[in-house]
């Protein structure tokens, strides 16, 4: 059997978190984490092969937390597909600038999820 992607799904709303865990879980192996900081201690020891990435998460919001990651040396290269109920420009343009691979708005379809997902793997490969 294939190894599976490991995915990292970070966003402050434990309903959020468990929607996502559920649609993806039967094709991806899923990390949920409730914050930006556990996200950031995560990444020191391990390297999914992809980051779900809530923008409105307190203490660290998304953009904070892609910044620091963008920022550590083993995580550079890992994509980042943002997501948010906020369909506001300025974040949009920022997510991208600080090399995020795509934005998803909430709610989202599964199915757009997962074409999502899979293109940013297989342009990663």
């Amino acid at each position: 059997m294939a190894e599976r992607y490991k995915i990292l799904a970070v966003d402050d709303s434990s309903i959020s978190l468990a929607t996502i865990e559920q649609m993806l879980k039967e094709r991806y192996d899923v990390t949920p984490l409730n914050s930006g900081v556990r996200a950031l201690q995560y990444l020191k020891k391990n390297r999914p092969d992809l980051i779900l990435l809530d923008v409105q998460m307190t203490v660290k919001n998304g953009i904070e937390t892609l910044r620091e990651i963008r920022e550590m040396d083993n995580c550079k290269n890992i994509p980042v597909i943002m997501l948010t109920s906020q369909n506001d420009k300025n974040t949009v343009l920022e997510s991208l600038m600080l090399g995020a691979e795509n934005y998803i708005l909430k709610p989202f379809v599964a199915q757009n999820l997962y074409e999502r997902i899979e293109s940013v793997l297989q342009k990663a490969e």
